[in-house]
């Protein structure tokens, strides 16, 4: 074996004259590691150089312990970094082993050797004992003072404790604020994947995803195949770390019994925090209090928010349907995914039922859904306004879509008597929705109330919008008005100020097609009476009515003054 000496930072080996890792490791709010203990220059003074166990420098430092003894174990409870200048070392090999043994068995976190003294390189023996115990074994080149490294390193463990003590004092502090403003469970998973900096999951018993507030990562990443990653990951009534992919999870109760968990999930991206305990993996103490008070604070809030969450998530994921507010396509179909409604290899209809009243529209929404689930269609169901409901439906690929809107209306109209629905287009992926919400919005606008349905049909679509209904899509646009006003106003005004009704007239004669002969028969007038009646129009509007063209932008307008009538 080589003699131990000062090398320059690099390759990390483990052997005589394998580095140190250098300082700069933020140990605020953390316990304190062997690798952080060794780059403090009260130690990197002796030229601390890793023989054994450096894939082990992340173990936690508890304490310090200065020994000269042969049996210091006696004094240990484990996790001491163990200073000597190897004075009492045993000199036969089965000395030593046992020395090491009952170091090793204790727990303690490493041996750090003074090479000045009795040794000037560190024994055989010693060597060959950590190695087989994974005990990292640490050489000093040059003397150091013992009682200053204990000084200089409990400050730090005291110091951190404390830390720990004011960030956990934080977030209970923050999840009281929050309880007492009676937050929603939106603002609670969001507090906590702010303040932890993880992704945070609430889920339901049967895992539906509910809230997924990413941290550093994407909602795609998170919830990709989440149902089969949350069934992976088994239940506990307290918080652990559990399943495949190393979840702190802890459990969400309401009035008394498991309503579902909130999961932590871990960062991949972020390096692992080499002092956690090993009971968490990757997960620190706050992270666990963080979770911890997550977990009572939505148990809290579920008994101040009377509606059902899984009601509240169908409405946020539809809103964001709605708007584009998804980052990407994989976000959106993710999400939409862990919430149960199958996404892959399926097309989708975009529907809305407007409800005659308010007050009927929550009942509904939630019959709605009920109902849909017994009947074993796939839908999302969400209040999207005061009196609308937003339905999302999700079709195999060789499934009719009209049938299943006819039988998604039909069970509404028996739900909500008086309930107008209208459907949008077929959408082939998830990224299409938007546009069929657009469609079914437009069919909605096209719709005024009491507009007969077509003969076998409950519901609107949009082939079902012509001139009339497109006219009152745009009644409230002024250049419609406009146009009304300016190609029938003259003629509105004669009606009222001579008590005539030229108006009727001009709307027999247009529906006639020009025909005068239908247009007297419709209006119950002789042919005389018409012919005089359309001269005088002619003259008040100052138009032909011979004229195809003007015959259609007369019956645009009359048509259009018919729908701004409409109360």
């Amino acid at each position: 074996m080589s003699e131990n000496h000062p090398t320059a930072p690099g390759p990390a080996t483990d052997g005589p004259g394998a580095s140190v890792p250098g300082p700069g490791m933020d140990t605020v709010g953390r316990p304190l590691t062997v690798a952080d203990a060794l780059a403090l220059p009260v130690l990197a003074a002796g030229q601390p150089q890793v023989v054994t166990g450096l894939s082990r420098l992340d173990r936690p430092v508890r304490w310090v312990h200065i020994t000269e003894l042969t049996d210091p174990a006696s004094f240990l409870k484990g996790g001491e970094l163990v200073l000597t200048t190897g004075m009492p070392l045993p000199e036969e090999p089965a000395g030593v082993r046992r020395y090491v043994d009952e170091l090793a068995d204790i727990g303690a976190a490493a041996l750090v050797i003074e090479l000045v003294r009795r040794y000037h390189r560190p024994p055989e023996a010693l060597v060959h004992a950590c190695r087989a115990r994974g005990l990292p074994l640490v050489t000093l080149a040059k003397d150091v003072n013992f009682l200053e490294v204990t000084q200089v390193v409990h400050a730090l463990i005291l110091g951190n404790q404390a830390e720990v003590m004011r960030r956990t004092q934080r977030v209970h502090e923050a999840f009281t604020a929050l309880t007492l403003r009676g937050a929603g469970p939106e603002d609670v998973v969001r507090a906590a994947a702010e303040m932890s900096g993880h992704t945070v999951v609430l889920e339901n018993l049967v895992h539906r995803a509910l809230i997924c507030e990413p941290s550093g990562d994407t909602v795609e990443a998170a919830l990709t195949d989440w149902e089969q990653r949350s069934r992976a990951t088994q239940p506990a009534d307290h918080t652990t770390v559990s399943g495949p992919g190393g979840w702190l999870v802890a459990p969400v109760e309401y009035q008394g019994e498991r309503w579902g968990r909130v999961a932590m999930l871990p960062t991949p991206a972020r390096p692992l925090r080499p002092a956690a305990s090993s009971a968490f993996g990757p997960f620190g103490p706050e992270d666990v209090t963080v979770l911890e008070r997550t977990a009572m604070a939505l148990t809290i809030a579920r008994l101040t928010h009377p509606t059902p969450w899984e009601r509240t998530a169908h409405r946020g994921v539809l809103r964001d349907l709605v708007e584009q507010r998804h980052r990407s396509p994989a976000d959106a179909d993710a999400r939409v995914a862990a919430l149960g409604l199958p996404t892959k290899d399926s097309r989708f209809i975009a529907v809305f039922a407007d409800v005659p009243r308010e007050d009927d529209t929550t009942k509904a929404e939630e019959l709605l859904s009920e109902e849909l689930r017994k009947k074993g269609t796939q839908a999302l169901v969400g209040l999207l306004g005061p009196t609308r409901l937003g339905i999302l439906l999700s079709l195999r690929p060789d499934q009719l879509w009209r049938p299943v809107v006819e039988q998604l209306s039909r069970a509404v109209l028996d739900l909500v008597p008086g309930t107008t629905v209208s459907a949008g287009s077929e959408a082939t992926a998830l990224s299409g929705v938007a546009r069929s919400f657009r469609d079914a919005t437009r069919v909605a606008e096209a719709t005024e109330p009491g507009r007969p349905l077509p003969p076998g049909r409950s519901y609107h679509e949009r082939s079902d919008i012509g001139l009339r209904r497109l006219l009152f899509a745009l009644r409230e646009d002024t250049r419609i008005q406009d146009y009304a006003e300016r190609r029938l106003g003259r003629l509105a005004d004669h009606d009222a100020r001579h008590g005539t009704d030229l108006l009727t007239t001009l709307r027999h004669y247009l529906d006639a097609a020009g025909n005068k002969t239908v247009a007297a028969r419709s209006g119950g007038l002789s042919r005389e009476t018409v012919y005089q009646r359309l001269r005088t129009i002619e003259r008040i509007l100052d138009c032909d009515l011979e004229s195809g063209e003007q015959r259609t932008e007369l019956h645009v307008a009359l048509t259009a003054l018919d729908v701004l009538r409409i109360r």
